[in-house]
């Protein structure tokens, strides 16, 4: 009988970005006491929400390239350790510049987590069950966002901002030697799993024929040139539209992520308690369609055998859905219908979060933490642009629409970007045609 040992590692890699989320959205409850003590205005709060992009756009990049060369195991001990440390030590700052750098140091941790993610299910699950897998384990975001928002504004309320930090960082140390201990980069390599499992994981990759020459040589090569790879991945339109698409998704990710809150305090004047129950839904929400869009995503692949069906469709489906759920926020002024949309713009918008990583393994199954870091770095610039934009429009204008809008427009642009350019079916089509003569595996 088969071993199901990989789907404990989907475990590990759902609890820790479990954790991951509730570390990096966990400000955007205590910036309000923390403005206070610090007297800060609202361009000083889009700085210190958005510095985690900073550093995150820094590590994302060469963390894709590191997690390749050391492995997922190597890479997550790493980078838990010392995001647990950051966000521990969040809770004794005492000045805006110390928080600020703090925040920097948690996003440089950060970034290697998720071109870990994406290695260790190439690595140790089979092509038709990697979309099932990646929303297993994404789902952890909008599920941590959804619990955490309770979660924090109780610690807070209870032992304040400061204690709330300190507690975080425990219990993400807690899990560093969980994950050393069970992982290892391959399952050939882990105890736990018997041969029949391994048959399960590594049978499909022989009789899959939807997989491109190059794809398989590349399995086979000692190394890439550096030079090829990148030029590669840089003009390769299906990848450069998914960066984009993502791009998107990210900035209204950290739109919610770190404004809501405070939105949810000005314009409608809750307190904590109440702002935390309200920003349950719209990630409850995501957390069910970003599970169904992944299983969904990989019917649709069984069923037709086309990418462009079960992983570009999805995409630009869901951030049209979402761009149409934000502009009636520019509108209203009722507390209840606010909160209909935000919980369909979220709901509709983390709901693809799958395909997005899925895609990066079904082009670059050898080099997905490289693919995939270049494309978090994209979400690591709208880390950054997403809540200090905010914070100046805002500060400017005294209001949300004129950020609202710019959010609709911005899923135009990406909707767009999907339906013209995103074929990877096309994609994988040529690159069988050119992989005798590649130049890639040399």
């Amino acid at each position: 009988m088969a071993t199901r040992f990989r789907w404990v590692i989907i475990g590990l890699l759902f609890f820790i970005t479990v954790v991951n989320y509730i570390d990096r959205s966990a400000i955007s409850y205590a910036i309000g006491d923390i403005a206070q003590v610090l007297h800060l205005n609202d361009s000083q709060v889009g700085m210190i929400l958005g510095a985690f992009g900073i550093g995150y756009m820094i590590t994302t990049f060469f963390g894709g390239i590191w997690v390749d060369h050391v492995g997922a195991r190597w890479a997550l001990f790493f980078a838990s350790l010392l995001w647990s440390l950051s966000i521990g030590l969040t809770g004794v700052a005492a000045s805006f510049t110390v928080i600020y750098l703090m925040r920097i140091l948690l996003g440089v941790a950060e970034g290697p987590n998720f071109p870990a993610v994406n290695r260790a299910v190439g690595d140790w699950l089979s092509p038709r069950e990697r979309a099932i897998a990646l929303s297993n384990s994404l789902v952890a975001v909008p599920l941590a966002l959804a619990i955490g928002a309770p979660i924090v504004t109780s610690l807070i309320l209870g032992v304040g901002w400061r204690g709330m930090f300190i507690i975080l960082g425990i219990v993400g140390l807690l899990w560093v030697p969980v994950w050393f201990f069970l992982f290892r980069d391959f399952p050939e390599h882990s105890r736990h799993v018997n041969d029949e499992e391994l048959r399960h994981i590594r049978a499909s990759e022989h009789v899959d024929r939807t997989r491109p020459a190059k794809e398989m040589r590349f399995r086979q090569a000692h190394h890439v040139s550096s030079g090829t790879l990148w030029k590669y991945l840089l003009v390769n339109r299906t990848l450069m539209a998914n960066n984009w698409s993502f791009f998107v998704f990210g900035y209204y990710l950290f739109f919610f992520m770190t404004w809501l809150p405070s939105y949810l305090k000005s314009e409608y004047h809750l307190n904590l308690k109440s702002v935390g129950a309200f920003s349950i839904l719209p990630w409850a929400l995501a957390t069910v369609l970003l599970w169904l869009v992944g299983y969904l995503s990989d019917w649709i692949l069984r069923r037709t055998g086309s990418l462009r069906l079960a992983r570009s469709y999805p995409i630009w489906i869901s951030q049209l859905l979402s761009a149409l759920c934000v502009v009636p926020l520019t509108f209203t002024h009722d507390l209840t219908t606010a909160i209909v949309f935000i919980t369909l713009a979220v709901g509709f918008g983390m709901s693809a979060n799958s395909t997005f990583y899925a895609m990066n393994v079904d082009l670059m199954r050898e080099r997905t933490g490289t693919a995939l870091g270049l494309m978090d770095t994209f979400f690591a610039a709208a880390g950054f642009l997403a809540p200090v934009i905010t914070g100046w429009i805002v500060n400017a204008t005294g209001s949300f629409k004129s950020a609202f809008w710019l959010m609709a427009v911005l899923s135009a642009t990406s909707v767009l970007a999907v339906l013209i350019f995103h074929q990877p079916d096309k994609q994988r089509r040529i690159e069988s045609a050119v992989a005798p003569s590649s130049n890639l595996t040399h």
